[in-house]
């Protein structure tokens, strides 16, 4: 494995665990360029905080989380807010749903597990395990994982369900440049590889390259050589959506899993 990836310079789009990656990249052999595709702001807000008042004023008969960096931003303001505790006790009075093995970690973390979890990292996944249930009637707070989540949204809402939403934070794009400077390399072959950690990275670019009048160049690009790697699921659907049809993505939604499976197709196809 050591040098599956030699010669090859990568771009990782995704701004979080960013250095650990970089070094397992160097470790097998090849480049690592930090391309940030993505911002994330943390909401502490007076909305956040009412939100989450009313969650724990009211509490719901399904909280439904979609990510473990939202869960742990919303314990936070919780214990900022000092009610902390009562938010636990709210969470583990209720059922739980949860999407992605970062949010069961989470949850995990804090002595509580899901009754309904995701097969398969998606938001699909976790509408396959909610159908098994009745939800008409029942309260629900749903989690949100920096954008809206109107396909669940109006599952739940079809289902029966009264629905409120919190979002922790939100997805923003990155400064111009960095757009400008990973879209540069990738239609100039600067790079032969793009790893992504989630859909906004995605969307983002996209947009920027519709901006410019440059989103064929970039998918000819990712055709051609570059190859856009996913994490998981979500990401290589909205890769799809995007119009990108060579992706790499390994079993294990892992971002190490990512880089390894990078490798191991690099080696499979020299």
């Amino acid at each position: 494995m050591a040098d599956q990836l030699k010669g090859v310079t990568v771009a990782l789009a995704g701004p979080r665990k960013s250095e650990e990656l970089a070094k397992l990249i160097s470790n097998m052999g090849g480049t690592a360029l930090l391309r940030p595709a993505q911002g994330t702001v943390f909401l502490d807000g007076e909305e956040l905080r009412r939100e989450l008042e009313e969650w724990t004023g009211s509490p719901p008969d399904w909280s439904i989380l979609t990510t473990g960096m939202g869960l742990d931003a919303l314990y936070q303001v919780a214990g900022d807010m000092g009610i902390q505790e009562r938010f636990q006790e709210v969470l583990a009075g209720s059922m739980i749903a949860a999407r992605g093995y970062k949010t069961v970690n989470a949850l995990k973390k804090r002595g509580l597990v899901p009754h309904v979890r995701d097969d398969d990292g998606s938001t699909s996944g976790l509408i396959r395990g909610l159908e098994a249930f009745d939800l008409r009637g029942k309260t629900a707070v749903l989690q949100l994982h920096g954008d809206p989540a109107p396909r669940l949204n109006a599952w739940l809402r079809e289902a029966g369900a009264e629905v409120r939403e919190v979002l922790p934070y939100r997805h923003m794009p990155p400064e111009q440049e960095d757009l400008e400077r990973l879209l540069t390399e990738i239609t100039g072959a600067k790079v032969d590889a793009v790893t992504f950690t989630s859909a906004p990275q995605i969307r983002f670019l996209a947009e920027y390259a519709d901006s410019r009048g440059m989103r064929q160049a970039m998918l000819d690009a990712f055709e051609a050589g570059v190859l856009a790697v996913a994490v998981g699921r979500i990401t290589a659907d909205a890769l799809k959506e995007a119009g990108i049809r060579r992706i790499v993505m390994p079993e294990q939604e892992r971002m190490g899993s990512m880089i390894v499976e990078l490798g191991r197709y690099l080696a499979a196809n020299r």
